[in-house]
């Protein structure tokens, strides 16, 4: 019977209030479970709240650099500790061992910019209209805030939240995935163990819909950042807002990649496949739609396919898989019945499109790469976010039209274009409505110290990463001193 594990709250693992537990079973090999964990209810959210509000205080007075250096040790844990890691990470949710590795370290980088950013914190100074007044502003803590992480970045998300929240001084509440505990468990430890103080930082496993509420309506939470589905993230939001409360959300996207005429095939083929297939396509920035010239449409379909088939499909742990399973078996009923739902509407498969089950791969959630074509603005498909390996290829007459057909979505996050035309790449970037803009790259990937988030439907309130975290998580205090 593999190992049980409670909410984090004030400092102690603590069983929850009810009883109920939570099997976690390895997507790859449902025989295998993985862990089981508490499942925390509106009574252990709330004590967690109660714990953060505590610990506020001291935490908000503690001098920045001090806060600062608790990341840095933490993100040295995490990183002695990054194989470990990746390997609970890959038995729970699916990915790779590389890509769990990867996102490992890439959270103690995370831990590691925002440490740094504790010696940049300061107050801006200004000029006043009159003799004798010192003016400035400077930015505090809010105090308590509840974030809320999704199972497809299940220690990176965790980690870009509560960084910029403690370096500046606020203390949190962490709800993560029911399907991913054991990688935030592991994050905790890394926190734990760098000496952060009781309450400051507290992790509740739970029903999302439950536990949002108790964030949504509770005083002492004064911020929500929030990243998953659309739907969720709107009600989450309304009902916050009516008590005024800081929201942030991340939410879907529907991303497209451009081939221009003058672009390089290779390496359009390459960033599509990337940008589609890796991390089984479980990612908000994942490729979802390609748009080609017309004229080169059919080279690019046979290459992508080829790319799609080459790619080695099975369980993470497994040396040469480059593809893992979905995460669940939710998440395999949803991406199959998107590509029928395409095919009925008139999308052609040019490879994939059905789930794998020949020897392991039967025991687990695993679905061979898609390419879908004659993918058009009238499908479901082109429309709604599949969260899973599947790519459509759509023709286009000129670039007008290209950019017409990148911006038709209400999702804005990422988009790529392939180019060797500068004057095309230059109005590209100006005409794109997408907070995610790549020239000659896929449409995935993010670095740490810049912002991320989207236009339109894929992002509300402030970004994510980079310095402008920071704001999200402080309010802004103007002094008036006269002299």
């Amino acid at each position: 019977m593999p190992e049980t594990y409670h909410n984090f709250i004030d400092g102690r693992w603590q069983a929850a209030a009810t009883a109920e537990l939570h099997e976690n079973a390895n997507p790859a090999d449902v025989r295998e479970l993985v862990s089981v964990h508490s499942r925390g209810s509106r009574a252990d959210a709330l004590a967690a709240v109660a714990a953060a509000r505590k610990a506020f205080p001291v935490w908000r007075d503690m001098p920045a650099p001090a806060r600062g250096d608790v990341l840095f040790k933490a993100a040295a844990l995490l990183r002695g500790r990054a194989d470990a890691i990746a390997r609970d990470f890959t038995r729970e949710e699916g990915k790779t061992l590389a890509e769990a590795k990867g996102e490992t370290l890439r959270a103690a980088q995370i831990f590691e910019f925002y440490g740094g950013e504790a010696r940049r914190l300061g107050a801006r100074t200004f000029v006043a209209d009159g003799p004798g007044t010192f003016l400035y502003s400077l930015r505090e803590p809010l105090g308590v805030v509840a974030l809320i992480t999704p199972w497809n970045f299940p220690i990176a998300i965790p980690a870009w939240k509560l960084a910029p929240a403690l370096v500046a001084g606020n203390t949190a509440v962490v709800k993560p995935a029911t399907n991913t505990p054991l990688t935030a468990v592991r994050l905790f430890e890394c926190l734990a163990e760098a000496g952060l103080p009781a309450g400051v930082a507290n992790l509740v496993f739970g029903a999302g819909a439950e536990l949002g509420q108790v964030f949504a309506d509770e005083p002492d939470v004064r911020a929500i950042s929030f990243t998953g589905s659309s739907d969720v993230g709107k009600g989450l939001a309304a009902r916050a807002h009516q008590r005024l409360v800081k929201v942030q959300l991340e939410l879907g996207g529907k991303n497209p990649l451009i081939l221009d005429e003058s672009g390089d095939m290779a390496r359009a083929v390459a960033f599509a496949a990337d940008g589609a297939f890796s991390a089984t396509g479980q990612k908000c920035t994942a490729t979802s739609r390609v748009l080609v010239p017309r004229r080169r449409h059919d080279e690019f379909v046979d290459k992508l396919a080829l790319a799609a088939k080459a790619l080695v499909v099975g369980n993470g742990l497994d040396a040469g898989v480059t593809m893992g399973p979905l995460v669940d078996e939710a998440a395999l009923r949803r991406v199959l019945g998107c590509v029928d739902q395409a095919k009925g509407e008139g999308a052609t498969v040019a490879c994939g499109g059905a789930r794998l089950t020949e020897g392991d791969l039967a025991h687990g959630f695993f679905v061979a790469p898609t390419v879908l074509t004659g993918v058009t603005p009238a499908m479901t498909i082109w429309r709604e976010e599949v969260f899973g390996p599947v790519v459509g290829v759509t023709p286009y007459d000129d670039f007008d039209q290209a950019l017409a057909l990148a911006n038709d979505t209400v999702y804005g996050l990422a988009a790529s274009l392939v180019t060797n035309d500068l004057a095309r790449a230059l109005r590209y970037v100006r005409g794109i409505e997408a907070g995610l803009v790549h020239v000659n790259s896929a449409t995935v990937g993010a670095a740490c110290h810049v912002p991320f988030g989207g236009y339109k439907e894929s992002s509300s309130g402030s970004r994510e990463q980079g310095r402008e975290a920071l704001e999200f998580f402080t309010q802004l205090k103007t002094v008036y001193m006269d002299m």
